[in-house]
Parts: structure tokens; sequence; C-alpha cells
């Protein structure tokens, strides 16, 4: 811990040394506000004028992320090395550097698996041999988005993978057998209905009135016989 405290006072006097001694470098932000959501990665860049001969030996670079509360360090680069013993634990391992682009004048820091509490104000000093300077960019990192669950059945018409019908084709049939069993019943019922009111309109005779019907029958015909009986007497007489 005092290791550390040691290296982050000697960085910040360095700068300020230089940056007394020096003029001051051109150093500017690609974008001065980033919009990213955690668990993705985001690479927030400076830009900044550097030697012709490619060389990051002479490039010292401290930078840090300023909360409403406190601040953090997220990357430093002394004589061309990253200094890892300075970085805060909460970035370790989370932030990675180009170290060919740095050669051409671009501070590309990557940070991956963002995290809400990431969001605040990055703003690193940068200094050459030839000046220094500083810019300051704002980062925003929102809640992970919940994601709709993929549909499990193929379509809205067509038979599912298995080869079963859909859902909304079982409802369909179902709809459709329970329609023709509602109208076979009513056709059944108004049969049954008319069939009642017929022999309700035309009652078939009972017993005692076809045993008299039998008896009026016998009784006309034996009159007959005798009417037929008494005629042939007259006339013989």
């Amino acid at each position: 811990m005092i290791y550390r405290e040691k290296m982050i006072c000697s960085i910040l006097l360095l700068f300020k040394l230089t940056s007394c001694d020096y003029g001051v470098s051109v150093v500017d932000v690609t974008q001065s506000f980033y919009q990213a959501e955690e668990n993705h990665d985001i690479t927030l860049e400076w830009t900044f004028q550097t030697r012709t001969d490619g060389s990051i030996k002479s490039i010292f670079i401290f930078c840090q992320m300023y909360t409403g509360v406190r601040s953090f360090i997220l990357f430093s680069l002394y004589k061309g090395v990253e200094t890892l013993a300075a970085q805060d634990k909460r970035f370790a391992g989370r932030v990675k550097f180009d170290k060919d682009a740095l050669r051409e004048g671009h501070l590309r820091l990557k940070m991956s698996r963002l995290r809400t509490d990431d969001s605040g104000h990055y703003r690193c000093d940068v200094f050459t041999g030839e000046g220094g300077g500083s810019r300051t960019c704002h980062l925003n990192v929102t809640a992970q988005r919940d994601r709709p669950k993929p549909e499990t059945t193929s379509g809205g018409r067509g038979p599912s993978q298995t080869g079963s019908p859909s859902q909304a084709e079982s409802r369909g049939r179902i709809g459709l057998s329970c329609v023709v069993g509602l109208i076979v019943v009513v056709t059944l019922l108004g049969v049954c209905y008319c069939l009642r009111r017929k022999h309700s309109m035309n009652p078939s005779p009972s017993r005692e009135q076809e045993s008299m019907m039998k008896d009026g029958s016998s009784l006309s015909g034996r009159r007959s016989k005798a009417a037929s009986e008494g005629l042939v007497v007259m006339m013989s007489e």
C-alpha cells in the first residue's frame, strides 16, 4: 500500500514538473460522451502529439475516474511501461491499452465487463517529452435490459417442429367439434318434438274403443243379416 502511494505521488510530481518545464502539447478526446450497457465492453480514446520516431519510452500517462465522492486510478504508464501496482482494484483485469496505437498518438483504453458504478468522468494526463496536457470525457453505464424469451413453437399456423399440430389448430378443431355436436343435438331434439306433436294430434284407439268398434261392426252385421232374411220371407209369401 505504501509503495502504491509513493508511485502515485511520483507520477503526479513528474507531471507537475514536466508541465512547468515544457510547453503544453495538444491532447484531445475522440468522443466527449460515451453511453454503454453493463456487462458490455467499450473503448475510450484520447489523441495527442507524439514524436516521429514512434518510441513510447518518453510517454507518461496518468488516467483517473472521478465520481461525486472520490477518484480512482484507471491507468498509468511510466516510461512506456504500464504500472499495474498503481491501478485501483476495481479496474484490475478490466482495462487494456493498444500499444501500437499509442505510438501513433492514440491512447485507446478498452474497458471490459462494464458495471453501472463505472459511470463517471474520465480524465487522462499525457506527457510526451515535448509537453503535456489533459482532457476529460464522460461515461454513462446503464443496467442491462431484459430480453424477451424465444418462442418454443414455429409460427402460429403451421405444425411445430415435432410434427404435432400447433396450439392454435388444436383450439380450432375443438371448437369445430363442439359446434357440430351442438347442431346434431338440436336436430335430434327437433325430430323428437315433431313426432310427439304428431302423436298427440292423432292418438291411437284404446282397447275399449277397439272392442266397441268390433261390437258395433258385429251388431250392424247381424242387423243386415236379419233384414235380408225378413225380406226373403216376405217375398216367399
